[in-house]
Protein backbone atom coordinates (compact mmCIF):
# COMPACT_ATOMS: atom_id res chain seq x y z
CA UNK A 1 0.00 0.00 0.00
CA UNK A 2 1.33 3.34 -1.12
CA UNK A 3 1.74 6.30 1.28
CA UNK A 4 0.29 9.96 1.44
CA UNK A 5 3.63 11.40 -0.05
CA UNK A 6 4.02 8.43 -2.52
CA UNK A 7 0.53 9.22 -3.56
CA UNK A 8 1.03 12.82 -4.37
CA UNK A 9 4.23 11.94 -5.99
CA UNK A 10 2.35 10.05 -8.49
CA UNK A 11 -0.11 13.08 -8.87
CA UNK A 12 2.30 15.65 -9.43
CA UNK A 13 4.18 13.21 -12.36
CA UNK A 14 1.36 12.57 -13.56
CA UNK A 15 0.18 16.20 -13.81
CA UNK A 16 4.14 17.20 -15.50
CA UNK A 17 3.70 14.67 -18.11
CA UNK A 18 0.34 16.14 -19.43
CA UNK A 19 0.78 19.30 -18.58
CA UNK A 20 5.08 19.95 -18.88
CA UNK A 21 4.22 23.85 -18.88
CA UNK A 22 3.00 23.47 -15.18
CA UNK A 23 5.06 25.24 -12.67
CA UNK A 24 4.77 26.12 -8.83
CA UNK A 25 3.38 23.16 -7.98
CA UNK A 26 1.30 22.48 -4.74
CA UNK A 27 -0.38 19.73 -2.29
CA UNK A 28 -3.59 21.16 -1.38
CA UNK A 29 -5.56 18.36 -0.33
CA UNK A 30 -5.20 15.05 0.47
CA UNK A 31 -7.60 12.22 1.60
CA UNK A 32 -7.60 8.31 1.82
CA UNK A 33 -11.15 7.28 1.36
CA UNK A 34 -12.66 5.37 3.86
CA UNK A 35 -12.28 1.64 2.65
CA UNK A 36 -8.54 2.11 2.02
CA UNK A 37 -8.96 1.66 -1.92
CA UNK A 38 -8.04 4.79 -2.75
CA UNK A 39 -6.11 8.46 -2.12
CA UNK A 40 -7.84 11.39 -3.85
CA UNK A 41 -4.93 14.11 -3.94
CA UNK A 42 -5.65 17.47 -5.25
CA UNK A 43 -2.77 19.60 -6.58
CA UNK A 44 -2.73 23.08 -7.40
CA UNK A 45 0.01 24.56 -10.51
CA UNK A 46 0.31 27.88 -12.78
CA UNK A 47 -0.54 27.19 -15.66
CA UNK A 48 -2.48 28.47 -19.07
CA UNK A 49 -6.29 28.44 -18.85
CA UNK A 50 -8.80 26.89 -21.01
CA UNK A 51 -11.87 28.98 -19.51
CA UNK A 52 -13.23 32.28 -20.91
CA UNK A 53 -12.64 34.04 -17.70
CA UNK A 54 -9.19 33.11 -17.43
CA UNK A 55 -8.17 34.07 -21.33
CA UNK A 56 -9.27 37.44 -20.66
CA UNK A 57 -6.77 37.56 -18.04
CA UNK A 58 -2.78 38.60 -18.86
CA UNK A 59 -0.95 35.87 -17.77
CA UNK A 60 -0.82 32.30 -15.91
CA UNK A 61 -3.78 31.61 -13.39
CA UNK A 62 -3.67 29.36 -10.41
CA UNK A 63 -5.63 26.11 -11.56
CA UNK A 64 -6.54 22.49 -9.35
CA UNK A 65 -6.73 19.07 -10.43
CA UNK A 66 -7.71 16.54 -8.27
CA UNK A 67 -6.63 12.64 -8.55
CA UNK A 68 -7.38 9.19 -8.14
CA UNK A 69 -5.38 6.48 -7.22
CA UNK A 70 -5.62 3.27 -6.32
CA UNK A 71 -4.11 2.76 -3.12
CA UNK A 72 -2.54 -1.09 -3.66
CA UNK A 73 -0.87 -0.31 -7.30
CA UNK A 74 0.01 3.49 -7.43
CA UNK A 75 -1.67 4.01 -10.04
CA UNK A 76 -3.28 7.11 -11.20
CA UNK A 77 -7.30 6.51 -11.81
CA UNK A 78 -8.60 9.93 -12.96
CA UNK A 79 -7.35 13.22 -13.31
CA UNK A 80 -10.41 16.08 -12.64
CA UNK A 81 -10.50 20.06 -12.84
CA UNK A 82 -11.55 21.23 -9.48
CA UNK A 83 -13.55 24.68 -9.83
CA UNK A 84 -12.74 26.84 -7.35
CA UNK A 85 -15.41 29.57 -7.00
Amino acid sequence: MINAKEATDKAKEYLVFFFPDAENMQLEEVEMTEDKAHWFVTVSYEGVSNSVASSLLVGKSVLYKIFKIDTELGEVISMRIRDIK
